[in-house]
């Protein structure tokens, strides 16, 4: 199927390659890589690369080496990877992947019936014109293509769940023989985009070797291997952009960036290493028009294999829950919060009866390590949470009133998946609120247990509220230590605050807690 594009604006900047000048060891070192034959078609661009952009046409030295015009040096045996033998040792674990599925027609307005349509010939028209306008219209059969590799001898293979979501059929094609084979679907996992087929019949599989995505550096070759606008096993190289990428796709991203060429069609295929080691799934890619320009996503192979090892004995996937609503922490919270650095999860919110709630985890408490590993922000603490087997206990590092203190907590089992927040604080402004106190029908209204807070009424324009993102509606129930029990409580913790320091707001939206860290 074809990969998830996400429409973006990135600009880029170019290269003005006549900007640019080599020295005579370049030349050399070019000559060297170049068969006999082709040296002779070399010798107008060899002029004109042995001459700096001053007319000199000796290289010039730095620190004894060989230097371009710009004075950097220049290395004297350069060679890039040789992909031949990773290519075709990995292609046959490779293979297509073509779905299909119904897809109902929306139903037509009836409008007046022509003679021409009544009449029991049109039938051979309709290819042109469809049917009739009285006529029900009818399903149609859509197909797509996707990509996915052989991860054991039994026959199991890995892909996106994209590809295989809602098909009906799903058809495996290997590269060296162009033979079919009908898949099952042994389970899928839409909130990490992975899903599990088997396929039987086939004698013969290649496995690919799982590969550490967690040591994989930034700047590594890697290789992409898939079936790109359905034609055929292709391989694209590049290095990788960067790691830990989160698109908001769902709440388990963490995804590798690399600029190897990855294009609709390219979904559920191999990111694979020099090594010949899979180390991420090919999944969505960053564009305008639907092809690749530079900016393709992989999901960690370390994520993958955990997600498919539970497929694969269990048909879904368990997950850990600790019960908590999290959210990212900015200078200015952190500087309210009492923190050097604006790291760790903070917690706006304890869901009643939790795992949390038992262990004694607070609102305001910020977790800065899980099970010993270091939270670095809200998206570290859901990866965590989540890969922690049910019924496991667990070591939480948090920070609270400024000090620094360890919380055992029993792991919960994940029974639904909840949606997504779409919403974050931005920076800061000027403070500008408008307030009023809550009334017993208003707290009914807004599911409060009691009238306690104040309520936003108004948010000026320009303010430090609108730029942090406060609405009408919201109710403010605490300002730094102070809990807000109406009006007076409000008044007193703004004047007590002092001027140019952070300010933390606990606010209740709807059926959720929020904190926002407001400048005086």
């Amino acid at each position: 199927m074809t990969a998830i594009l996400l429409t973006t604006l990135v600009a880029f900047a170019s290269c003005n390659p006549g900007e640019e000048s080599v020295g005579k060891a370049a030349v050399e070192l070019e000559e060297r890589a170049l068969s006999p034959s082709d040296k002779g078609a070399k010798t107008s661009r060899q002029r004109y690369a042995s001459r700096d952009l001053d007319g000199d046409e000796s290289p010039r030295m730095y620190a004894g080496k060989a230097t371009s015009s710009v004075g950097v040096p220049m290395a004297r045996d350069v060679a890039l990877p040789d992909f031949t033998a990773l290519a075709a040792n990995i292609t046959p674990s490779v293979v297509n992947i073509s779905t299909t599925m119904t897809v109902p027609q929306r139903s037509r307005q009836p409008q007046r019936r022509s003679p021409l349509q009544q009449d029991p010939f049109w039938g051979p028209f309709e290819r042109f014109f469809g049917p009739g306008p009285f006529e029900s219209p009818r399903p149609r059969q859509s197909q797509s293509l996707g990509s996915g590799f052989v991860i054991d001898e039994e026959g199991h293979i890995m892909t996106n769940n994209h590809v295989v979501q809602g098909a009906e059929q799903v058809v495996v094609t290997f590269p060296e023989d162009r033979r079919e084979y009908t898949a099952e679907v042994v389970g899928t996992d839409p909130m990490t985009d992975i899903a599990l087929l088997r396929l039987s019949g086939k004698s013969g599989l290649r496995p690919v070797r799982f590969g550490d995505s967690e040591s994989l550096k930034v700047g590594a070759w890697v290789v992409a291997i898939g079936n790109p606008f359905g034609l055929g096993s292709t391989v694209t190289a590049g290095i990788v952009s960067a790691k830990g990428r989160r698109l908001g796709v769902s709440r388990y991203d963490d995804f590798i960036q690399t600029d190897a060429s990855i294009n609709p069609g390219n979904s559920g295929g191999p990111l694979i290493d020099l090594n010949g080691s899979v180390v991420g799934i090919n999944t969505a890619i960053f564009s305008r028009g639907g092809g690749n320009i530079g900016i393709g996503f992989a999901i960690p192979v370390d994520l993958a294999r955990d997600v498919v090892e539970q497929l694969k004995r269990h048909g879904r996937v368990v997950r850990g829950f600790l019960g908590v609503e999290i959210q990212a922490i900015d200078m200015d919270m952190a500087e309210a919060l009492g923190l050097d650095e604006p790291d760790g999860a903070l917690i706006a919110g304890v869901t009643s009866g939790s795992p949390a709630d038992e262990a004694g985890l607070r609102e305001g408490d910020v977790i800065v390590a899980f099970d010993g590993q270091v939270v670095r922000d809200s998206g570290d603490l859901t990866m965590l949470v989540a890969r922690t087997a049910p019924g496991s206990r667990v070591a939480t590092d948090v920070i609270r009133d400024g000090r620094r203190r360890k919380i055992d907590i029993e792991i919960g089992e994940l029974d639904s998946e909840p949606a997504v927040a779409e919403s974050e604080p931005s920076p800061t402004g000027e403070l500008g609120l408008a307030v009023a106190p809550v009334g017993t029908d208003l707290a009914r209204r807004l599911g409060l247990p009691e009238p306690k807070g104040v309520v936003v009424t108004g948010v000026g324009r320009g303010s430090i509220a609108a730029r942090v993102g406060l609405r009408r509606g919201d109710v403010i129930l605490r300002i730094g230590e102070k809990n807000i029990r109406g009006m007076d409580d409000y008044e007193a913790a703004i004047a007590k605050a002092t001027q140019g320091r952070s300010l933390l707001f606990q606010v209740r939206r709807g059926d959720t807690n929020l904190f926002f860290a407001l400048r005086r």
